[in-house]
């Protein structure tokens, strides 16, 4: 695993937007889809505000792009659980569509712009079938990461999930929600945040991505990034560290995440 330590936040940003779509020209030369998996939330946003400015001074065609979101909050409806409107402040799906797909088509003249079919998430009525869907693409070109800053937790993973835990319907365990607080500043307690989840598996990130980046940064996640620099295999105490047994894996902190204690 390669560990970088960069000056800012901003400083990921630009290094991963790049790589990003210097791939996204590769494989469009190859005359293929560049998948890139997307958390939502706060650690990844430096890179989506990259790609929104690198893509508005140097144009890239991302009709082929496919944004692949990992996980969806879940709401009880009173007969069983329902995602949330993507209007919802919180909603994953939302944030994928406003923060990734929207600062991608901001920036580029229609004819290069991604369509909106390219944006893939796990569904609630089969989510065991989104590791299919995303194995028919041909796997995930770069899975960008982020780890709970108080449980480890990897998408919707709660501590304890096995290590072969595939896309699947969850209940957010309590730190995630506390962590989620921050996270999505418009819930005002832990009340209001959902208790279920769909999410992409442990197993799946795995086995599915050909190459995977995981961001943190800010004095918050510098548990997170001691934990992660640390591990040489997975620990389900802190799901974010199958990070260590990822094909082509990389750790990049800012220099405040990444600071000696």
């Amino acid at each position: 695993m390669k560990t970088t330590i960069h000056d800012t936040p901003e400083a990921i940003g630009d290094h991963l937007a790049g790589r990003i779509l210097t791939e996204t020209r590769a494989a469009n030369a190859a005359g293929r889809a560049y998948v890139l998996g997307c958390p939502g939330g706060r650690s990844p946003m430096p890179v989506y505000e990259a790609l929104e400015r690198q893509l508005a001074a140097a144009p890239v065609d991302c009709s082929r792009l496919v944004i692949a979101m990992m996980d969806e909050y879940l709401l009880s409806d009173g007969d069983g659980l329902i995602p949330p409107p993507a209007s919802a402040h919180y909603s994953c799906r939302g944030f994928g569509e406003r923060e990734i797909v929207g600062r991608i088509n901001r920036a580029l003249p229609e004819n290069l712009r991604m369509p909106v079919e390219n944006f893939r998430m796990p569904t609630i009525v089969e989510p065991e079938a989104y590791d299919a869907e995303l194995a028919a693409l041909g796997g995930i070109d770069l899975f960008l990461l982020a780890s709970g800053a108080g449980d480890g937790h990897i998408a919707f993973n709660p501590p304890g999930s096995a290590r072969d835990s595939r896309s699947r319907i969850v209940a957010l365990a309590e730190q995630t929600r506390r962590d989620n607080l921050a996270t999505f500043p418009d819930f005002a307690g832990i009340e209001e945040v959902p208790a279920h989840g769909i999410t992409i598996g442990i197993g799946s990130i795995a086995a599915l991505s050909k190459a995977v980046a995981m961001i943190v940064w800010g004095d918050g996640k510098r548990e997170a990034f001691r934990r992660l620099s640390s591990a040489d295999s997975y620990d389900p105490r802190w799901p974010a560290t199958i990070l260590a047994e990822c094909r082509n894996g990389e750790l990049h902190a800012d220099a405040a995440a990444g600071a000696r204690p």
